[in-house]
């Protein structure tokens, strides 16, 4: 995994406090990625979850070159919501939201 930038470290550092703030752990939580329409990178965001039993859902923009993925996974705290989160920043073209 790539070293995290000053801003990386504030930016997960203030998301876990939020997500502390807001979510009662452990839970289910719902991860949303953009991805290309492309077999191999929508595998590799599914891939993320191994061993996790998600729910995914997908769904095709109208022109049909981004699919929405959407994983609800159970997760125990804030700390591994984020290390989902990180392993999807090492996608090529994922956007998180």
């Amino acid at each position: 995994m790539n070293e995290q930038t000053p801003n990386q470290e504030e930016f997960y550092k203030n998301f876990k406090e939020r997500l502390d703030d807001t979510t009662e752990f452990p839970s289910n939580y719902t991860f949303k990625f953009i991805v290309p329409t492309d077999n191999k990178r929508i595998a590799e965001v599914q891939r993320l979850f191994d061993g996790a039993r998600p729910q995914f859902s997908m769904k095709e923009s109208k022109n049909g070159k981004y699919t929405s993925v959407t994983a609800v996974v159970y997760v125990l705290d804030a700390d591994q919501v984020i290390h989902y989160y990180k392993s999807a920043s090492g996608i090529q073209d994922v956007m998180m939201l």
